[in-house]
């Protein structure tokens, strides 16, 4: 056996690391909850656009959600509350992109780093319980006399356009709920296939 074979023998092999290992290609399932998160913020978020600009939405005058209130400084305040709803929709996607798990390069200090299982799925489960709780609690509230129970609220026809435009929200927490155990499962097993299959380390000859 020449030299450099027993080196070789005697070198341990290259050291893998389990946070390393490419996790396994999100399910069909996970991907398209992920996806349709979003959605389900879209239509509050136009809703309350369109009253932020000024359309009629069948408020009473002496409700300060009037149309003659708009446009004006809420006309700020209710696009900025929909665009941050919609970033956090969008934040659903990291669960299912590689930038879900590790930091992008473009990151100062972090740009490379893998992202701990649970820093990720720690905030997104007490997400999806928060939201999931606050939209079921609206949604038996949605008729109480301090919401569209309320004689300056709209009724008829722009009552039933609010109703469906504010419903989707109910599916947002439980779609997060099931695209985070689904990013918690396929890191996991990413990190036990490494173990699993990492090779002996020779013994001495």
């Amino acid at each position: 056996m020449t030299m450099s074979a027993e080196r070789d023998l005697a070198s341990p092999p290259p050291r893998t690391d389990a946070d390393d290992a490419p996790s396994p290609r999100p399910s069909w399932l996970a991907r398209r909850a992920a996806h349709t998160v979003p959605f389900t913020l879209l239509p509050t978020g136009l809703w309350r656009c369109a009253m932020g600009f000024g359309v009629p939405l069948g408020f009473a005058t002496t409700s300060d959600l009037h149309e003659s209130h708009f446009p004006g400084w809420m006309t700020l305040y209710v696009i900025a509350l929909s665009l941050f709803a919609e970033a956090l929709g969008l934040l659903t996607l990291g669960l299912i992109q590689p930038w879900g798990e590790v930091v992008p390069r473009w990151i100062p200090f972090l740009g490379g780093r893998r992202i701990p299982v649970l820093c990720a799925v720690i905030p997104a489960s007490l997400g999806a319980l928060a939201v999931t709780l606050i939209t079921i609690v609206g949604a038996f509230t949605w008729n109480a006399p301090e919401n569209l129970a309320e004689i300056s609220d709209p009724y008829g026809p722009l009552y039933w356009l609010q109703t469906a435009c504010y419903a989707p929200l109910l599916a947002w927490g439980p779609l997060l709920g099931v695209v985070t155990v689904a990013y918690y499962r396929r890191r996991r097993a990413a990190e036990r296939r490494p173990s699993a299959s990492r090779p002996p380390r020779p013994g001495p000859r």
